[in-house]
């Protein structure tokens, strides 16, 4: 797996043989980072729920000016760590735990991009959507990775819409903004 863009484009990341461990497909990214624009200068960035962090080092690498990465795994979070001093990725912070209590945390309206991709045998995508919409930044986005599509209607009462969508295999990408007032 590599990232596809930016400073540290075409460089390999390790890919931990953990179950359960899904890199997001350089497909998906791809397309993820074409819908957002290939520069985030300027942004702040969550990754809540990091693995191998693809998502989280990709945003860093297109010049996001912060990226936090929660990892509740300790081996992942380690090799994390070991990742960000490799590449020097000074404005990535690596943080171990719980990254659902991590979001709920965070100020309001605080981030302009929250990466949500938590296991996929989890209950953990509408509290984590819940939460995320609370740190969302007016004109931020939310990008959900999910094993079904999300509705209109299941993303209406938390204040979210569906901006792109794209289903590649088992993977639903969702890019979500804020509702229209």
């Amino acid at each position: 797996m590599r990232i596809i863009g930016g400073q540290w484009k075409r460089r390999k990341l390790p890919v931990a043989d953990k179950p359960g461990l899904r890199p997001t497909p350089d497909r998906v990214r791809e397309t993820l980072f074409n819908w957002l624009g290939q520069d985030l200068s300027g942004w702040r960035c969550v990754d809540a729920f990091a693995g191998t962090g693809a998502l989280g080092f990709e945003a860093a690498s297109r010049g996001a000016k912060q990226v936090l990465l929660f990892e509740q795994d300790a081996a992942l979070a380690t090799q994390l760590s070991s990742l960000k001093t490799q590449l020097q990725a000074n404005t990535v912070q690596v943080q171990g735990g719980d990254g659902l209590m991590a979001l709920r945390q965070l100020p309001a309206q605080s981030v302009d991009l929250v990466l949500l991709d938590p296991p996929f045998e989890s209950n953990l995508f509408e509290s984590a959507l819940q939460a995320a919409a609370a740190v969302l930044a007016p004109e931020g986005f939310i990008y959900l990775e999910a094993p079904r599509a999300w509705s209109a209607e299941q993303l209406a009462p938390m204040g979210l819409q569906l901006y792109r969508h794209l289903k590649a295999g088992m993977v639903q990408a969702h890019l979500l903004k804020r509702s229209e007032q």
